[in-house]
């Protein structure tokens, strides 16, 4: 899997395709979110919008994950979370082509982004999962993240799950 950097700039058309298909391809998840208006029926100028947004907070890094010369996953990370009382970086989102979930590349994806925060000289990464994602909560707990709070989320009010997980250890 090779991870890279998408700039914060509008992504040329054939990129945005990719995007959007990664996108639709997960409407239970934003069912449940709430970030569309149709998760059934996500549309590429909805999808840079999103991306807009995810840009307007500092820090922000949104990361593509590629292998098998296709579009993979997509991780959205934080540096700084906005509150000033909590020291951490976030995953805002991690995402992987529905089609491809349950092979390993959502693991293989959080690593990879744990190790750029490692790298950076950071203990510890947080994220929020959303309270009735039940498979997502799984998925973040057998790779070692623990359950630190419940709290609504800054941008919609929904309540989440908050987990943190050191990494700086080797």
């Amino acid at each position: 899997m090779i991870l890279e950097l998408l700039p914060p700039a509008p992504p040329n058309r054939r990129l945005l395709t990719e995007l959007t298909a990664l996108y639709a391809s997960n409407h239970a998840f934003h069912a449940l979110s709430g970030d569309f208006p149709d998760p059934y029926g996500i549309r590429p100028e909805q999808v840079e919008a999103a991306l807009a947004a995810e840009w307007e907070q500092p820090g922000t890094e949104v990361l593509l994950a590629r292998g098998f010369g296709r579009l993979v996953g997509i991780a959205v990370t934080l540096a700084h979370h906005p509150d000033p009382a909590d020291p951490d970086p976030w995953i805002g989102l991690l995402m992987v082509d529905a089609a491809l979930q349950g092979q390993g590349h959502g693991r293989r994806l959080a690593s990879l982004v744990e190790d750029r925060f490692r790298r950076a000289g950071r203990a510890a990464v947080r994220l929020a999962v959303l309270t009735g994602n039940d498979r997502a909560l799984a998925f973040w707990t057998s790779l070692g993240y623990e359950a630190i709070g419940h709290r609504e989320d800054r941008q919609l009010g929904r309540p989440c799950t908050v987990l943190r997980k050191g990494i700086d250890a080797p």
